[in-house]
């Protein structure tokens, strides 16, 4: 149910020690994150900067690793955000209004494709997760 504080960890979701994941839900993260890694073909390294919030000189490779993550947890379908699946997970966690606002800074966001759409999502809510 909760499935979506994976996204939290990984693109506000940074904050594992801010917002309290299950041990179920750090191993989801993982295995998402494992598989995009071979599917994209980034290092850790690459992984963890982006999950760090370091974007500089990100690629395509790394941005096609977000847009999997994304797509995974269940945030991106086809590049395009799901606004109900984020506030119904992320809702119970931070309050909807927290969510509501996070999602009229970043939601509206497109990219020149969906590896870039979904890079461009990743770093407005990791640059909002402060509020959550």
């Amino acid at each position: 149910m909760k499935f979506l504080i994976v996204l939290v960890a990984c693109v506000a979701l940074v904050a594992a020690d801010e917002i309290k994941l299950t041990d179920e839900q750090k191993a989801k993260a993982k295995e998402h994150g494992a598989a995009c890694i071979a599917q994209e073909g980034i290092t850790k390294e690459q992984a963890h900067s982006l999950r760090d919030g370091t974007f500089d000189g990100a690629d395509n490779k790394v941005k096609c690793f977000a847009n999997c993550f994304l797509e995974k947890t269940g945030f991106l379908v086809d590049g395009q955000i799901q606004p109900n699946v984020v506030l119904e997970k992320l809702g119970p966690i931070a309050g909807d209004d927290k969510i509501k606002a996070i999602q009229a800074n970043c939601d509206s966001l497109k990219g020149a494709d969906k590896c870039d759409t979904a890079f461009q999502l990743y770093q407005c809510y990791h640059k909002n997760h402060a509020q959550i």
